[in-house]
């Protein structure tokens, strides 16, 4: 008897130390969860198991791993892609990228018109902002596209001519060695000084160097108001001579008196695609953009940077000027403060001095109303006593028309703001509630209450389109080999909360996202790990 317990005993001991000394076939395994691979394929029940940061296996696996996620009655789809993200600086100074995260965001897009540039101790290139990131901390990918404003002001300046010959040469150096860096195209924002000052010719030339690279080109484009149809040409026409990709930045119709434009807008893009031009766009899920208050205000007077603009603002016989110019309706500029239709519709969000912030969240009309003048005086005022554009939303676009738009099979979507958390320095601002609402205002309002869009197309629009419209290895899918950024979420839950007047406040209903098999948020809550990467265009040669 007591030979056989001995037996038992020792099997019972070399078992257990096989047990032990055995890895798990996986770190992280997912189990039971509806999958939409972002494909716009049917959505099936499978588990998911994610080794070394990687999507190891898709199917009946068994849940051999450290880590189990039941996600029985959820959805689980690729991490969503941000196509206009201005994390730039809020990552910085908090990494965690918590207002998008908490909607499923694993890639920051950066770079609308400008991208950051070299920054003495820090970083010397674009390429080196982002590897300055992930050094960091950031729980989010980054990736960037190259400002064609930064192109210009290398080699121009900020001077109201066109480039010579010469300087166009030297901007497509500047582009030309930020795609090899890994930057995803060139970008442009044609509303904003000096970026108003380029020629076509110009944005051609840089759009050129980016399609070599097999990049894309990216533009806000010079008007989204009265001159959007002859903007979209323009726009269209560097796409063709370039043959280049090209995507517009959210995409609108901006302006009641514009609003009749959607169709024609769209039958234009149909018809460039047609031709077999990629032109694609994104957009945010609002009514309302946000941008500043140098948005009221025509080009030439901010000509030469933003102290030249200030001192001209100063100048009584240039004010007089200007106030006429703000208030009278145009073609040759982007007039905001017209387009929102009434000062009523123009929001304070965002303001430098702290003497000023009590102005913040009242409309244009209010502040001019208390101090006794013209909203065109007042947001000149405000201007020069901020020394800043003062951050500001404008109520410009139709609802029937975003949902218009959200139904085209290729428009992705964005946030167009900053990645916040509602605490610290980011209460010190209100912001447009895009920044925290975005994408679980698509999935919550526009999918499930309102049956826009089915559950799978939405997800194919925040994963593989972008994805594969910026030509990005291994992401955007739910398939095996593929980087493991995967969102777990309850699609009869996930909801926005943020509003304008109330905008610091978190989307709910997104359960559990990974970042490259990272876990950065588990039940609702983050993690605080900071797993993100670079994520390199394809002129990027390891």
């Amino acid at each position: 008897m007591r030979k056989a317990t001995l037996f038992i005993f020792a099997v019972l001991l070399i078992f257990s130390a096989v047990t032990l000394g055995r890895s798990q076939t996986y770190d992280v395994v997912i189990t039971a969860g509806q999958i939409y691979d972002g494909t716009g394929r049917a959505s099936y029940v499978a588990n998911i198991g994610i080794k070394d940061g990687h999507i190891a296996a898709i199917g009946k696996l068994e849940p051999d791993a450290d880590v189990l996620i039941d996600a029985q009655g959820l959805a689980v789809a690729p991490g969503f892609i941000n196509m206009l993200s201005w994390a730039n600086e809020s990552l910085i100074q908090d990494g965690r990228s918590q207002s998008d995260i908490r909607q499923g965001v694993t890639l920051e897009v950066l770079g609308e018109g400008w991208s950051m540039e070299p920054y003495p101790g820090k970083w010397d290139s674009l390429a080196g902002y982002l590897e300055y990131l992930v050094k960091k901390g950031v729980s989010t990918n980054v990736a960037s596209f190259v400002g064609a404003t930064n192109a210009r002001v290398h080699a121009v300046g900020y001077q109201d001519r066109p480039a010579t010959r010469k300087e166009i040469e030297k901007m497509c150096k500047f582009v030309d060695r930020a795609m090899r860096e890994g930057a995803l195209g060139v970008s442009s924002a044609l509303i904003y000084a000096p970026a108003f000052y380029a020629t076509t010719n110009e944005l051609i030339a840089l759009a050129e160097v980016a399609g070599r690279y097999d990049g894309m080109y990216i533009s806000h484009i010079r008007s989204e108001g009265n001159s959007l149809l002859e903007a979209l040409d323009e726009f269209i026409t560097i796409a063709r001579k370039a043959n280049v990709t090209a995507e517009l930045y959210h995409m609108k119709v901006a302006g009641k008196s514009n609003w009749h434009k959607y169709d024609a807008m769209i039958e234009k893009i149909e018809k460039a695609r047609a031709e077999g031009l990629k032109i694609t766009a994104d957009m945010y899920t609002y009514t309302a953009g946000l941008t500043g208050l140098n948005a009221t205000m025509p080009p030439w007077v901010q000509e030469g940077g933003h102290d030249a603009w200030i001192q001209r603002l100063k100048d009584p016989k240039i004010r007089k000027r200007l106030v006429k110019e703000m208030t009278t309706p145009t073609n040759q500029w982007e007039n905001f403060l017209l387009l929102a239709g009434k000062p009523e519709n123009v929001l304070l969000v965002g303001f430098k001095k702290e003497r000023l912030k009590h102005l913040t969240g009242k409309t244009l009309a209010e502040v001019a109303g208390t101090r006794g003048k013209s909203p065109a005086e007042t947001a000149i005022d405000l201007v020069i006593e901020d020394y800043s554009r003062v951050e500001t939303v404008y109520f410009l676009m139709s609802e029937e028309n975003v949902k218009r738009q959200i139904k085209l099979p290729w428009v992705s979507f964005c946030s167009d703001a900053a990645s916040l958390a509602p605490q610290g320095t980011f209460l010190k601002s209100n912001v447009h509630p895009r920044a925290y609402g975005s994408f679980a205002r698509l999935l919550g309002k526009y999918v499930r209450r309102e049956k826009l869009i089915t559950l799978t197309e939405a997800v194919r629009r925040l994963t593989s389109l972008p994805a594969d419209n910026l030509k990005l290895r291994r992401r955007g899918k739910l398939q095996k080999g593929y980087y493991a950024d995967i969102v777990v979420f309850d699609p009869e839950k996930i909801i926005d909360h943020a509003t304008f007047e109330k905008p610091h406040q978190y989307a709910t209903g997104m359960v559990h996202v990974f970042v490259n098999g990272t876990q950065v948020l588990k039940d609702g809550e983050h993690t605080g790990a900071t797993p993100g990467r670079v994520v390199r265009g394809p002129g990027w040669k390891k």
